[in-house]
């Protein structure tokens, strides 16, 4: 009966999500406050429903229910319970399962802390959020029902895919949906600015912590998702340029654009039209990746489902959703109006390069992703785009990025001067300087990549401590701590997108790759290290069968580690897995992955020296980290407070 539970429970979400989206829009326009009002009880009402839904969906998960087709497919009793849980959302159904839950608790959290919003503007926020959730209910529901019974229930199941029984990837899924879903706040928000003909100060201070939290996230899960890639997959990288994993960057790209432009919306009412364009596409980008992974049109590790039948409902939901909001910022683009006006040399100038230099970014990886689809669709061609065109056509919008982040900044608004603005910035140049040459004296006879990298990298940390220190003006080091959050937020932020820069170019410049057959108890040398393969064994697992190799690992004549890579088979899905070993370090990891015995009696073994890898996904923790102190700021609690009154359309 649980599973008829949830399965209930999830059309009486339905229901009240088909509820919220029509009556409080009609009350909104017509002025009705108890059914503008209505909005908020029914959106937590949403989210508890679809909450008891997911409940039973874990609990069959968790205790083995196997007459349920979802369970039988993608668990089994001998797997782990973090898996058992995690198998949850590691498949389509109940993946799409937690896509609405965390839609309705977006939802039920607007309106639970949303008392500072008009009460016709969160009316209409509401309704929108909630049409977005009806979609993707019908969805799930007449597509994809989790809850599907079986008629002869099996013994066991077929166990989860095995690349997912990790914990980075238990993980990673939750923290992008609610990147992904969370994008959805900014999507709402921007429809009910449009059907409402006002876009302010207000509506900026109202939309930027949603954007905001959607980003922190997103960073979080992109980040889990590479590192899992880097040490679960066996081949050494972060990124490999995947159509998945640009579907989760371009949203990220486009979400960075919409939270430095909706700050001059709220600073000096400019870019109005800009910044509502970018809350659509920002979205928009997610549901295309929703849609990519979905759908059957790429192959991939990443992939949930290849059904073209639900690619074509979601391609629906994205041509409504997106072809509409963008139908209706045509209609009113003209009565967007920007009252700030500055000059190109100026804060606001500089925000409006970075934002050109991240859509135009995200454009790329874009045109790239989908070129492979659309040569094959048109000229029946097979064509791979991979990573020599991405880092050749992404990387020099980063490096402009990297060059003008620290002055832009620190500039004032409206007007500014380059040599005024620099003052503060010389002694970061000057350190700047000097990192790059300590990395030139290391890295003679190598590629110029880590200089360039490590000073870009180096030039926005040491821009943002200039900042701070500039905002404390005349009353020197002591006001630097009573600087407001969101000051601290962003200098984190921007600092932990310097370390990420100079983790990918030292790593990318100075990684040392070996690849060789080792005989086990005869010793070989890579880079500095001397490594001794000691023996190998079969080691059974609680759902899998291991050939866990002992490698010892020493550094002149001292022992450094002793690490297990290992080659796993899960037998009920018959599929091998690598699991590399890697011993992790500030400034460098070795990574070592063991392969087939050779019939010489040896092992093919790869092992990598990897400098300053982990800085890569350190600056990405410490971006997010930069997210939660500025949500900390009492100014993103309090939001916009009172609004002005309302005056006609075209004012806006």
């Amino acid at each position: 009966m649980t599973a008829e539970f949830g399965h209930f429970a999830l059309i009486l979400a339905f229901a009240v999500s088909l509820y919220q989206m029509v009556v409080p829009m009609v009350g909104a326009s017509k002025g009705w406050g108890g059914w503008m009002d209505s909005a908020r009880p029914a959106a937590v009402a949403q989210f508890l429903l679809v909450g008891l839904s997911f409940a039973a969906l874990t609990v069959a998960f968790v205790t083995s229910d196997f007459s349920l087709k979802l369970v039988y497919e993608n668990s089994h009793t001998a797997k782990p319970m973090l898996y058992k849980i995690s198998g949850v959302w590691g498949n389509h159904e109940g993946s799409m399962l937690l896509w609405v839950l965390i839609l309705a608790l977006f939802g039920a959290a607007a309106a639970s802390f949303g008392d500072n919003l008009p009460p016709a503007l969160r009316a209409r926020v509401l309704a929108v959020q909630a049409s977005i959730g009806a979609a993707f209910y019908a969805f799930i529901i007449f597509t994809s029902n989790p809850f599907l019974r079986l008629a002869s229930p099996p013994f066991d199941g077929r166990d989860l895919n095995p690349l997912l029984q990790d914990p980075g990837l238990a993980f990673h899924p939750p923290f992008l949906y609610l990147g992904y879903v969370g994008l959805s706040m900014a999507f709402s928000f921007a429809v009910a600015a449009l059907i409402e003909g006002r876009v302010d100060a207000a509506w900026a201070r109202w939309v930027r912590p949603w954007t905001l939290a959607a980003w922190m996230f997103l960073t979080v899960g992109i980040a889990l998702g590479s590192w899992w890639a880097y040490y679960e997959l066996g081949w050494g990288g972060f990124w490999f340029w995947d159509p998945v994993e640009n579907a989760s960057f371009m949203p990220w790209l486009l979400a960075a654009a919409l939270l430095h432009s909706a700050i001059v919306v709220e600073k000096r009412e400019a870019l109005k039209s800009w910044t509502i364009l970018l809350a659509i596409m920002a979205f928009g980008f997610s549901m295309i990746g929703t849609f990519i992974v979905r759908s059957g049109v790429i192959t991939s590790v990443h992939s949930f489902a290849s059904d073209p039948a639900r690619g074509v409902f979601i391609l629906g939901i994205l041509v409504v959703f997106t072809g509409g909001a963008l139908t209706l910022y045509a209609a009113r683009a003209t009565q967007m109006t920007a009252k700030g006006i500055f000059a190109p040399v100026s804060r606001e100038g500089a925000l409006v390069l970075n934002n050109v230099l991240l859509a135009v970014a995200a454009f790329v990886v874009f045109i790239g992703t989908i070129w492979p689809l659309v040569a094959e669709m048109l000229w029946a061609r097979k064509l791979s785009v991979g990573a020599p065109f991405f880092n050749k056509a992404f990387t020099p919008f980063m490096i402009v990025l990297a060059i003008a982040l620290p002055l832009g900044a620190i500039m004032p608004w409206k007007r500014a001067t380059l040599g005024r603005a620099m003052r503060p910035l010389w002694g970061a140049l000057a350190l700047t300087g000097a990192v790059m040459a300590l990395v030139w004296a290391v890295s003679t006879g190598r590629s110029a990549l880590a200089v360039i990298g490590a000073g870009l990298g180096a030039w926005i940390i040491f821009g943002a401590i200039a900042e701070l220190i500039h905002r404390t003006g005349q009353s020197g080091l002591s006001r630097l701590w009573r600087l407001p959050r969101a000051d601290w937020g962003k200098a984190i932020a921007h600092a932990g997108l310097g370390v990420t820069f100079i983790g990918i170019a030292l790593l990318t410049a100075w990684q040392v790759e070996d690849i060789r057959v080792a005989q086990v108890g005869k010793p070989f040398r890579v880079a500095d290290y001397d490594i001794t393969l000691s023996r190998v064994d079969e080691v059974e697992g609680p759902n899998y069968i291991s050939t866990t190799a002992t490698m010892e690992v020493a550094r002149d004549g001292r022992p450094v580690a002793t690490l297990r890579p290992e080659k796993r088979v899960y037998p009920v899905q018959a599929m091998p897995t690598t699991e590399a070993a890697i011993d992790n370090g500030i400034f460098r990891d070795i990574y070592l992955v063991i392969g087939d015995a050779q019939a010489d009696g040896g092992w093919a073994v790869r092992i990598y020296v990897k400098p300053f890898a982990n800085w890569i996904w350190a600056g990405a923790m410490l971006m997010a980290l930069g997210g939660i102190v500025s949500l900390s700021d009492r100014r993103y609690r309090v939001a916009a407070g009172t609004r002005a009154p309302a005056k006609a359309v075209a004012a806006e």
